[in-house]
């Protein structure tokens, strides 16, 4: 199966779950994100690593990354392999230079170990298919109508009030206003919509 690189476009804090945020992995010359929704300390983890903020003692990712040094074993690739009721899967491809081997891992903490190894992340396009969210160019005739920019309490209702029609223009919105994380939200009631439909 072909993999799809990805690239860490961003991060930004959550407003729907606490102490949560929502990481922005992008295709490499495309114009899909894969918004996934990660917690407060690998979000941190993230960050201080795209920062290059050096830390009085060594954080969780940083202890793994010396004692897989100490052992001679790589990370050579992370690739996020399932995505399965919102929740998205990923491996760590390691090799200690005779063996190669898979291990199973949350995809917050791949991505922050991914960092460290200065290794590419892939998925699948099945993966991308289904979670993904197309980054339209800007300009003035993709701006949704008025009507769509209902304000809602999502912790209420979500978006079971809304048609089809209008969710694909709420998501169109989220995307050119770069809330990902409503984004997400919204991506998956039309998919389990889709899914109600089959």
């Amino acid at each position: 199966m072909e993999k799809l690189r990805l690239e860490i476009i961003g991060m930004s804090y959550s407003q729907s779950q606490s102490g949560a945020y929502a990481l922005i992995l992008g295709e490499r010359n495309g114009k899909r994100r894969l918004p996934i929704i990660i917690g407060g300390f690998e979000a941190q983890a993230i960050a201080i690593e795209l920062e290059k903020i050096k830390t009085p003692r060594p954080l969780t990712h940083d202890l793994f990354k010396s004692f897989a040094d100490s052992f001679n074993i790589n990370i050579t690739e992370v690739i996020i392999n399932k995505f399965s009721e919102g929740v998205f899967y990923a491996i760590l491809i390691c090799n200690n230079g005779d063996d190669e081997i898979e291990i199973d891992s949350r995809t917050s903490d791949a991505i922050a170990l991914a960092l460290r190894f200065n290794c590419p992340v892939y998925t699948y396009e099945d993966i991308m298919g289904a979670a993904g969210i197309i980054m339209e160019e800007e300009n003035e005739t993709s701006k949704p109508s008025r009507k769509s920019e209902k304000k809602i309490n999502l912790e209420e209702t979500g978006y079971s009030m809304y048609s089809l029609t209008e969710l694909e223009e709420l998501l169109t919105s989220a995307v050119e206003n770069e809330d990902y994380e409503k984004a997400s939200h919204i991506r998956d009631e039309i998919r389990k919509r889709s899914e109600e439909k089959k």
